[in-house]
């Protein structure tokens, strides 16, 4: 038994309270090392009444370690707790300080999970769990005002360039609901709709004001409602890392320098404001000195982004924020930004922009999930970019679900591609079926699938600009095949509670394979995923309960024999399988 590999923490993702009645242990051990895991948990004041031992499952793994998780509900909301560490016939006692080979005598030296305190338990929306997102780049989604136009707008359809603008506004959006509740949608996210210079708008002029090329506030409530009305929520993004260079605040420190009475809103190194030796004498986002960065640990800059924050919720009803460069903030904003937002809105979702590992951001005082960038990395690495195996995929999700606790990951923000990235179906180089296996990876994975617009119906697109083409409405120029392959994807996902909230478990998923075989289960209800990433036909042997088994793609049935199912996928194919007992 390898003991320094073993690890746990009374803290974040290693124990922390589920709900209010609910705590989850984890504890992490080397791959393959122990064969049982046990808590020893039991309630201090009562300790010889309450002990007792708390079987642990193996959650999930990496290249090098085993999770191991239980779930435990302590009677008066406390709990000691130690671990009971078995590898075949050696056991050892895990406490607080020290490894022992006597179970401990009494609960002195344990870890402690001192009370589950309401207001500490992290609760995400429920409703994200089953949202399906769908993110519009509003100047490139659909003209449906032409009165709002730039003046230098260009014909619909044109090549993108950084600087083009096609006219494309809220009302577009509105003229096109239908489409979006025809695939399934119940989520929308914007990237930003205030006042900006560029087509992007993350240079903010005004962050009171919808940009006048995409509508107004009656426009957007307009929209709201209707999107409400349609069972589809809407995400507003805030960039509040920084502004624009129009931002009146700035406008006012490039003109007064010193004596400006905005000058400690920015961060500045060196007056005058000015481009020296290629480099903006104030931090920016980046080296860009279109964004100057904002200095959220100003009074007057906190108090103002947060009314910011209540005011589009409580005015205009939007159901959450999407947060641009959300690590660059500083913590503190962010847990005032929390009980401001929740304040206006409990059920509003917060979702951070963060390519890397967040777990700092998700403890229940921030946000309520990020862009689950390392999950997109991992699904592209196997299926697009052919860098990992079966078995490497499932050790780089097995390390991303280690990461965050329950609750962040059935809510995070899964997506393949997005206005920062090629579309899905370039980078997959036109391959269809590579896309829909990637796709299939998506929306079978525990947390809330993002579809970026136009990918369901067959935009391709390389590096920005190239990724933010304008939207294809015209029916003979869109893949309706590819649309209805979405549709019945988002259907499938919606019909099968296991794949929004089952636990997940990989079956198959070995070293130099291409073969992956994964169950998702909720109480007694089994989903099987099974996935070919291969340019050939192959059978998958997977374990599973004696009966008949459904496609829900195909409607294909497999009967189970000898407790294993023999499945035939052909080239990039999948099967998601269920059975009716």
């Amino acid at each position: 038994m390898l003991l320094e590999a073993v690890y746990h923490r009374p803290k974040l993702n290693w124990s922390y309270a589920y709900d209010t009645q609910t705590v989850h242990l984890r504890l992490r051990a080397k791959r393959g090392d122990l064969t049982e895991v046990f808590a020893f948990v039991g309630d201090k004041y009562m300790w010889d009444e309450s002990k007792e031992l708390v079987p642990m499952s193996l959650m999930i793994s990496d290249e090098l370690f085993d999770y191991w998780e239980c779930s435990y509900r302590p009677p008066m909301r406390r709990t000691k707790y130690g671990f009971l560490l078995k590898s075949g016939h050696e056991q050892v006692w895990m406490t607080e300080n020290e490894f022992m080979s006597e179970r401990p005598a009494g609960p002195e030296r344990l870890f402690e999970f001192p009370f589950i305190n309401p207001v500490d338990v992290f609760t995400p929306p429920e409703w994200v769990k089953d949202a399906i997102f769908y993110q519009i780049f509003p100047e490139r989604f659909a003209n449906g005002d032409k009165s709002n136009d730039p003046k230098n707008v260009l014909p619909w359809g044109g090549k993108p360039e950084r600087d083009s603008f096609f006219g494309g506004d809220l009302q577009g959006v509105i003229d096109h609901l239908d489409h979006l509740s025809e695939l399934g949608i119940t989520g929308l996210y914007f990237t930003p709709l205030f006042e900006a210079t560029t087509n992007h708008k993350y240079d903010t002029a005004d962050y009171m004001k919808i940009d006048p090329h995409f509508g107004d506030i009656d426009t957007i409530k307009k929209l709201v409602q209707a999107c409400h009305e349609r069972g589809i929520r809407v995400l507003f993004d805030a960039v509040f890392n920084h502004c624009g260079r129009t931002f009146a605040p700035f406008i006012d420190v490039l003109e007064k320098g010193e004596e400006s009475a905005y000058r400690d809103w920015f961060h500045i190194r060196e007056y005058p404001l000015c481009i020296k030796d290629g480099v903006p004498t104030y931090d920016t986002f980046a080296f860009e000195p279109l964004m100057p960065k904002l200095n959220t640990e100003n009074p007057k800059v906190k108090e103002y982004l947060l009314k910011v924050a209540e005011f589009w919720i409580k005015e205009v009803g939007i159901d959450g924020w999407r947060l641009d460069v959300a690590n660059e903030v500083d913590h503190a904003f962010w847990r005032a930004f929390r009980t401001t937002v929740k304040a206006a809105n409990p059920d509003a979702y917060i979702l951070g922009e963060i390519w890397h590992e967040s777990s700092g951001w998700l403890q229940g005082d921030q946000f309520d999930a990020v862009m689950n960038y390392p999950f997109t990395e991992a699904v592209l690495d196997f299926v697009v970019r052919g860098t990992l195996d079966a078995g490497g995929f499932a050790n780089a999700v097995g390390k991303q679900l280690s990461r965050y606790p329950l609750q962040a990951s059935e809510v995070a923000f899964n997506l393949l591609d997005s206005h920062d990235t090629p579309r899905l179906l370039t980078l997959c180089e036109g391959n269809q079926a590579k896309m829909k296996l990637a796709a299939l990876i998506q929306f079978t994975y525990p947390g809330a699938p993002c579809v970026y617009y136009g990918d369901e119906v067959g935009l391709d697109g390389g590096h920005d600009p190239d990724c933010r083409k304008c939207m294809e409405w015209e029916p003979e120029h869109q893949d309706r095949q590819l649309f209805a392959f979405y549709q019945q994807l988002i259907e499938v996902r919606k019909q099968f509670k296991p794949l929004r909230t089952g636990s997940l478990h990989f079956l198959l998923a070995e070293p130099g394979d291409t073969r992956i075989a994964l169950a998702r289960r909720e109480g007694d209800e089994t989903v099987l995923v099974l996935l070919n990433n291969y340019d050939a036909g192959q059978t998958i042997k997977v374990p599973a309960t004696e009966g008949i088994w459904t496609d829900a793609f195909s409607s294909q049935t497999y009967e189970s024999r000898g407790g294993y199912l023999h499945v035939k996928l052909p080239a990039y194919g999948y099967a998601v399988l269920t059975t009716t007992k």
